[in-house]
């Protein structure tokens, strides 16, 4: 099960005597992850490392930080909690004490996990898109058993013989649904799936 976060959160850490501040927020393209970066980058800190997963993309930084002792722990953290369209970013203010590659890795690392781990969650579910058709009197039926399984219409169009309809399914239920638009409108609902 891949889940993503439905809204910002954020963790902090101080690690013998460095601040550890992780932002994370559910993003859905990579402009969209570099603009939280953007946001929440402080310029005043010594580091801001990031990464961030959407599907197959991914990348991480280091910023400064030694070559991967900050932005693939934050990677890894993300993955580590199977997690998808995600953006974590790690803002580190130094405290006089180094921490060694190991401890980097632990408290990036770390850091992230525990804001993901604390974030509020949701089910990533592969959705469908579909259009059909139906006539005024099978509409209601029709709207009842879509939403039954988890159907967001996005688009009804009234013509003079009835109703095209564009809508969201999860991929899973898509063939049932096929099956009862075809029962209700009696074999007529022009049934095509999109995406």
């Amino acid at each position: 099960m891949t889940t993503t976060l439905t809204a910002v959160c954020s963790h902090e850490e101080d690690i013998k005597k460095s601040r550890f501040v992780a932002h994370a927020a559910p993003v859905s393209s990579i402009d969209e992850a570099m603009a939280f970066f953007a946001a929440h980058s402080d310029p005043e800190a010594t580091h801001n490392c990031w990464a961030y997963r959407i599907g197959q993309e991914y990348r991480f930084n280091d910023d400064g930080e030694p070559g991967g002792t900050a932005g693939r722990p934050i990677l890894q953290a993300i993955e580590g909690q199977g997690m998808d369209r995600v953006a974590v970013l790690v803002v580190r203010w130094f405290g006089g004490v180094k921490l060694g590659a190991g401890g980097l890795v632990r408290a990036y690392g770390g850091c992230a996990a525990n804001c993901l781990r604390n974030g509020p969650r949701a089910e990533i579910v592969d959705l469908a898109t579909v259009a059909c058709a139906c006539g005024f009197a099978e509409l209601p039926l029709l709207k009842s058993r879509l939403a039954q399984a988890g159907a967001v219409i996005v688009q009804e169009d009234f013509g003079a013989d009835g109703v095209a309809l564009r809508f969201t399914a999860p991929r899973d239920a898509v063939a049932d649904l096929e099956r009862t638009a075809a029962n209700i409108t009696r074999g007529r609902s022009a049934w095509e799936q999109l995406a």
